[in-house]
């Protein structure tokens, strides 16, 4: 394949995953003035709710998968895996932020990810859309995004993001980490999206961001605008009782945390 038609592929995959993301932006808008009306069950655990804007809003990335991309595959945090024939899967996060959503905290948002290629992150609330590509493009509605660099003063400069689980056993270890992290940064922000920690990282809103237990759909988007302005991504192994984790950070501040998120 040539330069030109990577190009054109790219182009292609990051116009599917944009009209996916803001399809299902479209259905969660429509229910944020009746969030009392919404059908609320629950998945790990009684405070790790889904709603059926949830549902609605995979359901319509999947159609414009279905119609712009029948070929490939897809892994939804709320439906059933699809099989496909092209050799590319797509990963979707319908709504991330569900508990702020829910809770009227406009801190939520779209992630759709063509595998390892491109990732959409919107935000409706601000119409912000984070974009990149694996040819080293990233972009805030549509213009370019700046690579991020460390603080001048190191980690003791830094601004962290990270996030917590549902589990009480797994907050109590996760505590642990952010009390020692705490004292040795500038600060950590916990603000309740997985996706928009790792695009706002991205365009410099914060300087690093590791978290357990998330998951592919909560972070494939990510990565692929985090990889583009020249961020670290490193796979963080489980502990008991805690699940696998990501940190993602420029090169000089991924060493510094990890002696301390590590255990």
């Amino acid at each position: 394949m040539t330069a030109s038609s990577d190009r054109t592929d790219y182009d292609h995959l990051l116009e599917v995953a944009e009209a996916a993301a803001r399809a299902a932006a479209h259905e969660l808008v429509s229910r944020v003035g009746d969030l009392a009306a919404l059908r609320i069950d629950t998945k790990s655990s009684v405070t790790d709710p889904v709603s059926e804007a949830d549902i609605a809003a995979e359901q319509a990335i999947r159609r414009v998968l279905a119609e712009r991309v029948p070929e490939d595959g897809i892994v939804g945090e709320e439906g059933d895996d699809v099989i496909g024939t092209s050799g590319r899967r797509w990963i979707v996060d319908p709504l991330d932020g569900t508990v702020n959503y829910l809770y009227g905290i406009p801190q939520w948002c779209v992630s759709v990810a063509c595998e390892g290629l491109v990732g959409v992150i919107f935000d409706p609330s601000r119409d912000e859309l984070f974009a990149g590509a694996a040819d080293g493009r990233a972009t805030l509605n549509g213009a370019p995004l700046v690579p991020a660099a460390a603080p001048d003063g190191g980690l003791g400069h830094a601004l962290v993001a990270t996030g917590f689980g549902y589990d009480a056993e797994v907050r109590r270890a996760q505590a642990a980490i952010i009390a020692e992290l705490l004292p040795q940064v500038r600060d950590i922000r916990r603000a309740g999206s997985a996706a928009l920690d790792i695009a706002w990282l991205a365009a410099g809103r914060s300087d690093a961001y590791f978290e357990y237990g998330v998951r592919a759909w909560d972070t494939a988007a990510g990565e692929v605008i985090a990889q583009a302005v020249g961020l670290e991504v490193h796979r963080l192994d489980a502990f008991h009782p805690v699940d696998p984790g990501i940190l993602i950070a420029p090169t000089a501040l991924v060493d510094p945390l990890k002696a301390i998120v590590v255990p």
